[in-house]
């Protein structure tokens, strides 16, 4: 039986993604399209069919671009993280610290095949994730036999669920977070990705869980040629 219910959610859209130049040099990442639909209106339309529909978009670069969304969509909300340029991703969501408690956090550079990958009920916070076999250099996590993670390879391996960036928040696991995250950048620590927050930096404060979920549900591109596998108008740019 689900103990807790997401309210909403923080969808993360602020960073350069250079890995996808030169498509990305005036179009930001979460708004490239695959197969006629941008990365982001593909979470956030999969959210809404699930009823998840209180959006905080936390934007950066080429922020203007994602003005569209506020009046396409009811309940979207844009946050401006001012310091996308200088730090990592943990400060695109201090900035959105406050709707942390009770939210699923989700990357908008990801296009999103399956909506029950976003359901709204859960027991522990925790991750998406998908068992895999074979190598992956992706964040890999280990758990044990309710499915608790007991352990993150930050460099990937074999054998175990590799994370995906789909998260969901109890209320009082979100205000642990929040108090971490501020920890965390008056030490100055704006090298860091958000979740290393609770998976490295203070993991004995967190009793997270891997939600295993259908392999191709959710893709996630790092180049532009694996872009062009599910999509092939990109071929060109090979």
């Amino acid at each position: 039986m689900a103990k807790n219910r997401v309210t909403h959610a923080i969808i993360m859209a602020a960073g350069f993604g250079t890995r996808m130049q030169p498509l990305t040099t005036t179009t930001p990442k979460p708004l490239l399209t695959v197969n006629g639909i941008t990365m982001i209106e593909s979470v956030i339309q999969n959210l809404r069919a699930n009823h998840i529909e209180q959006i905080y978009i936390v934007v950066g670069y080429l922020k203007d671009q994602f003005a569209f969304l506020t009046t396409k969509y009811p309940h979207i909300h844009l946050i401006t993280n001012p310091y996308y340029a200088q730090c990592n991703n943990i400060a695109s969501l201090y900035m959105a610290r406050q709707y942390i408690p009770d939210a699923i956090i989700l990357d908008a550079d990801q296009y999103i095949n399956d909506a029950t990958v976003l359901h709204p009920d859960f027991d522990l916070s925790g991750y998406n994730a998908v068992w895999t076999d074979q190598f992956t250099k992706e964040w890999l996590l280990t758990t044990d036999d309710q499915g608790i993670i007991t352990h993150c390879a930050r460099n990937g391996g074999v054998h175990g669920y590799r994370l995906y960036s789909i998260s969901r928040w109890n209320h009082a696991d979100g205000v642990r977070l929040q108090h971490y995250l501020v920890d965390e950048l008056q030490q100055h620590h704006t090298d860091l990705y958000w979740d290393d927050v609770a998976l490295f930096q203070h993991p004995a404060a967190f009793q997270l869980k891997a939600y295993p979920m259908p392999r191709g549900a959710v893709r996630e591109f790092d180049s532009i040629a694996e872009l062009a596998q599910v999509d092939p108008t990109y071929a060109k740019y090979l």
